[in-house]
């Protein structure tokens, strides 16, 4: 074991230099990418649209090429996946990521090109156990399996030559052969369409593993690790991997998820380390065990642009490189990649909570609030208020969402809170109550339209029953991969498709 560890380090030290380096000179970086990506792409039709050859500057860059959404490439990505070559990136891309995000019910069809495969997707992946091995040197996930809970994929109803499927489908698909080797369960089972099948098909095949670390988004796998239990009879996860000693997530917020992954996961040497990654990119790395903000990668072929949240609305607004950014202020996230996205807003944002090295929090969407009466209720007000209410409460949240129930003739404005409980509170009405406070507490806004009792009641905590969520997003066709279950919403949509099954 120290011997596999010594030549580990020694392989990983070359990159780990590299990783200190782009601490010190995150823009070298970035400049290095942006002159790439500017000539990689200056034959495509896009880079002839622009002009690509003739932009020296990232100023000019700004000034001539538009923000974007995935609305304004769409007609670009549509004709990449009838066959046609060199739009958005030089020669034709075989692959691309489906995504629904939460904010819109029609497929995303995200442009996966052999580069951003190989320089974003499998750097990052590798690039978390580098990071992680120099956390904890004498870790043991190496004698062992990776755990992956895949996505799925299928032959595009446009062109029999693209591919379309979940990103993590993708990336068990093309994953090079030696590391398939370290991963579980196979791929033909990873990649199995129906959710419920495939984690059937895991729990009778990999609980025989060495599994020594499990990757994959929060919610799914707490899914998969307790039908695992059910199935094995044992008490905790533990008893049937002994050597499990890591959890990879990414996607969604981890905290509602972490007291439920403490039950059934009670070694105290098991570790924990977030990613930022989505179909677009992989993009930051908790580079520290002990602190919960992620390291911004710079090298993965991803160029960075950041816009201040309250110039999100703005027709032309101002953008700022790494070198400009400042800590404790929320930006929303522009990027320009290696698979043809240009100046495209993710839709995510982000507070940096140091520079040099650039950390990064992920404060939520910029579609993902609830603003129906001045209130400007983020998502992370939302955690950080359930998290303090289940504490003083002692109840477990298993799912929830939230949205505003509009002014009528009955009561003035509220918010509406679906949510299904692992532990329910011993009081629903007190949950309620002390729920409103700690939002009060985590939001001054929020805290003056209650205060007032001009236009905000106090909030409706209705009750889901078990599996709600599931049966819901079964019902939508989205088990599974990188689908998510929208926590706050801005209109009444989803939350009243989830009160008439609930019904």
């Amino acid at each position: 074991m120290p011997i596999i560890n010594s030549l580990i380090s020694w392989i990983n030290l070359k990159r780990l230099n590299q990783i200190d380096d782009i601490r010190h000179n995150p823009f070298y970086y970035q400049e290095e990418t942006f002159n790439y990506l500017m000539w990689k792409a200056d034959r495509t039709e896009w880079g002839k649209k622009y002009d690509y050859r003739n932009i020296k500057s990232i100023e000019t860059y700004q000034d001539r090429v538009p923000i974007s959404g995935y609305e304004d490439l769409q007609p670009y990505i549509h004709r990449m996946m009838e066959g046609e070559s060199n739009v958005l990136w030089p020669r034709d891309i075989k692959w691309y990521a489906k995504s629904s995000g939460t904010t819109n019910d029609k497929s995303k069809y995200i442009p996966v090109s052999r580069d951003s495969l190989e320089e974003c997707h499998f750097k990052g992946g590798k690039d978390v156990f580098v990071l992680y091995t120099d956390n904890v040197p004498d870790t043991k996930t190496y004698t062992g399996k990776g755990l992956t809970l895949g996505g799925s994929h299928q032959v595009s109803n446009v062109n029999d030559q693209s591919r379309v499927g979940d990103l993590s489908a993708i990336y068990i698909e093309n994953v090079p052969f030696f590391l398939d080797l370290k991963r579980t369960p196979e791929a033909s089972i990873a990649l199995i369409e129906k959710f419920e099948e495939k984690i059937q098909r895991i729990a009778e095949t990999s609980i025989k593993e060495n599994v020594t670390s499990i990757v994959g988004v929060p919610s799914w796998n707490l899914i998969m690790l307790k039908h695992i239990l059910e199935a094995t009879g044992k008490d905790n996860i533990h008893e049937i991997w002994p050597n499990l000693e890591v959890f990879v997530h990414g996607g969604i917020n981890f905290e509602p998820y972490r007291e439920q992954y403490q039950k059934i996961l009670p070694n105290p040497g098991m570790n924990y380390i977030e990613t930022y990654n989505a179909s677009e990119g992989f993009f930051a790395i908790q580079d520290d065990l002990n602190d919960r903000s992620m390291l911004l990668m710079m090298d993965y072929g991803i160029f960075y642009e950041f816009i201040p949240f309250e110039d999100i609305d703005k027709e032309n607004p101002n953008t700022l490189t790494v070198a400009d950014v400042e800590t404790n202020k929320v930006y929303a996230v522009v990027i320009s990649t290696n698979g043809g996205l240009w100046r495209y807003m993710l839709g995510d944002t982000v507070e940096f909570t140091s520079l040099y090295p650039h950390k990064i929090i992920i404060k939520g969407r910029t579609k993902h609030y609830i603003n129906a009466f001045g209130e400007e209720l983020m998502i992370e007000n939302a955690e950080l208020a359930l998290k303090n209410t289940c504490a003083k409460t002692d109840a477990i949240i298993s799912e929830y969402t939230a949205a505003p129930k509009y002014i009528d003739d009955e009561s003035k404005g509220r918010h509406q809170w679906l949510i299904e409980f692992a532990r329910d509170p011993e009081s629903h009405v007190q949950f309620a109550e002390i729920l409103d406070k700690e939002l009060q507490k985590v939001n001054s806004d929020y805290e003056a339209k209650r205060q007032t009792g001009s236009t905000l009641d106090a909030p409706e905590l209705i009750p889901a029953k078990k599996s709600l969520f599931i049966e819901w997003m079964r019902k939508r066709g989205k088990m599974g991969g990188q689908n998510k279950i929208p926590r706050l919403a801005n209109h009444r949509e989803y939350i009243e498709e989830l009160m008439e099954l609930n019904n």
